[in-house]
């Protein structure tokens, strides 16, 4: 409960608060965990109590595109979808730290858009913010070069895990972006000559 209101208390009323306490599954999950399968039906909608989850795309190779990042408060708009329409996953979510989420059933989400505003607010700007972060995502496949989304990926990373260090392997990295470990580590050592990371022997450093 105390955890819930510390993630949430700034956005539902302490009523709701309770609602959710009172059916909530909550789950703990440690860094690298498969929290939602490609496939698979969503029974449960997601509220992020701590921890950052990664949301991925998957492509027709079996290559997959990382599409942005959930934190403490955060809930995942492709989620909501499966939920309400009763459709396959089409994303896999994979915990970036060790955290927890409160897993809520599908007919409470549905009871509670008609009785609770803050809840329909919280729903519909989540579906906005993913919406947001996808095009940024297609964006950035679309407009920026390499270089430009490593950096942006590095930043990110950096910000979730409330750390400068980043200890994900060229091969992780090349992976969520979609390209070969031969161009991550080429763009790293640029990077690291621009002075804008340090390369150290198993992680990654940023400096600006």
């Amino acid at each position: 409960m105390n955890e819930l209101t510390q993630a949430y208390g700034a956005i539902f009323e302490s009523k709701l608060i309770e609602e959710i306490a009172g059916v909530a599954n909550i789950v703990d999950f440690n860094e690298g965990d498969y929290l939602i399968e490609i496939g698979q039906y969503i029974r449960q909608m997601p509220l992020l109590i701590n921890g950052a989850i990664k949301i991925l795309r998957e492509d027709r190779s079996e290559g997959e595109l990382l599409l942005y990042f959930l934190e403490k408060g955060d809930t995942c708009a492709m989620t909501l979808a499966c939920c309400l329409g009763d459709t396959k996953s089409e994303i896999r979510a994979i915990a970036e730290t060790k955290g927890t989420v409160a897993m809520i059933p599908v007919a409470k989400m549905e009871e509670w858009l008609g009785k609770y505003k803050s809840w329909r607010n919280f729903v519909f700007s989540s579906y906005n913010k993913r919406l947001s972060e996808m095009l940024s995502a297609i964006d950035n496949l679309a407009f920026m070069k390499m270089d430009e989304r490593l950096l942006n990926y590095l930043k990110e990373k950096a910000k979730v895990n409330q750390s400068s260090i980043i200890s994900n392997t060229h091969q992780e990295i090349a992976y969520e972006l979609n390209t070969s470990r031969v161009v991550i580590s080429r763009l790293l050592k640029a990077l690291e000559n621009e002075g804008v990371i340090k390369l150290n022997r198993n992680t990654i450093e940023l400096l600006k």
